[in-house]
């Protein structure tokens, strides 16, 4: 593996209420977004991209028991899709395994060049796929 760049995001951990749901959500889209998984303990998973992983480990001090993206903190992750068609493809995928869509009066989300979906899971973490047009710039 090449040396990542300076600056480059290294890895994201994310507490969650449950996670055998969190590994069943995010595993298969991280999985079906070219993601593997890479570590495994009794209150943890994480799946790695490159040199770039997120972790997902269960709270041992829970205090809510579902994430809320309008507190501080997490908001949503974002991800990078080929295009729109794949963009398509996941959001249809993603009903089966615990995702909802959000704003579905508004999908798909195209502002600017983007084509986007945003996705809701069980316990109130949010995604948005994003495809850009190649021909204009990020």
């Amino acid at each position: 593996m090449t040396r990542p760049t300076s600056g480059m995001l290294h890895h994201v951990e994310i507490w969650v209420p449950d996670l055998n749901r969190a590994a069943a959500s995010f595993g298969w889209l991280l999985e079906s977004l070219g993601y593997t998984l890479f570590q495994s303990w009794s209150n943890g998973r994480s799946w790695r991209l490159g040199a770039t992983y997120l972790v997902f480990e269960q709270s041992l001090d829970l205090t809510a028991g579902q994430h809320d993206r309008y507190r501080p903190g997490l908001n949503h992750l974002a991800f990078h899709i080929e295009s729109n068609d794949t963009v398509d493809a996941l959001v249809s995928g993603a009903l089966q395994h615990g995702w909802s869509l959000m704003f579905p009066d508004r999908h798909p989300n195209t502002s600017g060049t983007n084509y986007a979906a945003y996705m809701e899971n069980t316990d109130g973490f949010e995604v948005e796929l994003v495809a850009i047009n190649p021909s204009e710039p990020d």
